[in-house]
């Protein structure tokens, strides 16, 4: 979703054991693992699956975990959910999820900002908390933000320097975003994880553009220069390699709504639905040669190119567009299809728009037997009603599952991030959430 404002924040500060010790949530052990296996004090070492073992926080296997931060000279723990912490990795059988063999189903919210923001431990775990409290499985969130400069920045993953990207490392970089795995693991969520972004929200594709070729130069040539997609190979390779072993990260998504225009419109005029195919075929075959447990999709809105479609048609005359749903989900590296719904930005109805567009992505789905899931979805008035219908076209068409745009909490600063629709813990659409979560579960037998 492009209407998120850029929030200014600082980052949580995990703590760092000495070179001898695993710091909390780091690897301690698993097949072919060469590094150290003494957790730092106060934590343990407890397998997570034959190829993972984690510090967490305890002095025995069975005792709770818990995650410890360090804000100045105040130290606090925080207790995790009961809920069990994600082991195994997810794959996919027919239009379904599964996990060891049998059905996983999806459902949950998004949170971009969860590790982007302000927040201490004791936060990010209450908003993962409020999120695992409907009953969801899976959250999604930004795996990226690039800067120029570090001024006002907290959390960042990769700076700039003219032409030279640096990737953060550091306790404000992926040692953050260890910690956002980290919390969604100990209130039982998995992460898909959205390595860059069509707009300009942290940075996006066209600060690989203006930084590589040159101020204002066309947005689509991030799907088609060579010189810019070997700069995201090499942050989307540091970025992976660092989780390969990680059962927390459910999947990798390779844009937030790509599309053929960005933010500054800038065009070259030649971008098509086979430029972003190409480009989605190229990047999720790269990542799947590094990375053989996870799985990827494209995060786009899932715009159909379909001049039969009666209600939301890309017939490839407009070069702003450049997604084929129908064709990207048969591409052999990506594992499953992603659309987007936000009737008022396209200028349709809420519905029958929002049902039929339901209806046609689980066609689709269908046809190419791969999952598929509504990874973002909002309206801006009757919101209980609208969402209720569009829930139930989801059950009905059998569609693989949904995350609503967006989860919001209420934290010791305040309210988290709202562009109109967050929802809140004790709001009525949170409470349609949990049921909604529920009902998606029984359907699939989860």
């Amino acid at each position: 979703m492009k209407r998120f404002s850029r929030l200014l924040a600082l980052a949580s500060v995990i703590v760092v054991a000495s070179a001898q010790t695993v710091p909390i949530f780091g690897q301690c052990g698993g097949q072919e693992y060469s590094g150290p296996t003494t957790c730092a004090a106060g934590s343990i070492c407890v397998v997570q699956n034959p190829f993972f073992s984690q510090c967490v926080a305890g002095t025995s296997v069975g005792s709770p975990t818990s995650v410890s931060s360090v804000t100045g000279s105040a130290t606090s723990t925080v207790a995790a959910s009961p809920t069990a912490t994600p082991t195994g990795f997810i794959k996919t059988s027919g239009t379904h999820f599964t996990l060891n063999g049998k059905t996983f189903s999806v459902v949950g919210a998004n949170s971009y900002w969860v590790g982007l923001m302000e927040y201490d431990t004791t936060d990010m775990n209450q908003a993962f908390a409020d999120i695992a409290a409907t009953g969801a499985t899976v959250v999604r969130t930004w795996g990226f933000h690039e800067v120029t400069t570090t001024t006002d920045f907290g959390a960042y993953y990769q700076i700039w320097n003219g032409a030279v990207p640096t990737i953060n490392t550091g306790a404000n970089g992926l040692e953050n975003f260890d910690t956002v795995v980290a919390l969604a693991k100990a209130n039982g969520l998995r992460l898909i994880v959205t390595l860059t972004n069509n707009w300009s929200d942290y940075g996006g594709m066209d600060v690989y553009v203006d930084q590589l070729l040159g101020q204002g130069q066309p947005h689509d040539w991030f799907f088609s220069n060579t010189t810019v997609i070997a700069a995201y190979k090499n942050y989307v390779k540091a970025f992976v390699t660092r989780y390969l072993n990680e059962p927390g990260i459910l999947a990798w998504e390779l844009a937030n709504e790509p599309r053929c225009l960005g933010s500054t419109s800038a065009s070259s005029g030649l971008c098509t639905v086979s430029t972003i195919s190409t480009w989605a075929a190229e990047m999720s075959a790269f990542i799947k040669s590094i990375d053989s447990n996870h799985l990827v999709a494209i995060g786009d809105e899932g715009f159909i190119n379909d001049p039969g479609n009666p209600i939301f048609v890309y017939n490839g005359a407009s070069p702003s567009l450049g997604i084929d749903f129908a064709a990207n989900l048969n591409i052999s590296t990506l594992d499953f299809g992603t659309f987007h719904l936000y009737p008022d930005s396209w200028g349709e109805p809420a519905n029958p728009f929002g049902q039929q567009w339901i209806t046609d992505h689980a066609t689709f789905m269908k046809q190419s037997n791969k999952p598929a899931i509504l990874e973002e979805f909002g309206i801006d008035a009757n919101m209980s009603g609208v969402y209720a219908s569009w829930y139930s076209t989801v059950l009905s068409t059998d569609l693989t599952g949904d995350l609503i745009w967006q989860a919001g909490s209420d934290l010791s600063n305040g309210p988290t991030a709202n562009d109109g629709f967050a929802v809140y813990p004790g709001t009525a659409i949170y409470t349609l959430d949990t049921q909604h979560a529920a009902a998606l579960k029984a359907r699939d037998g989860t």
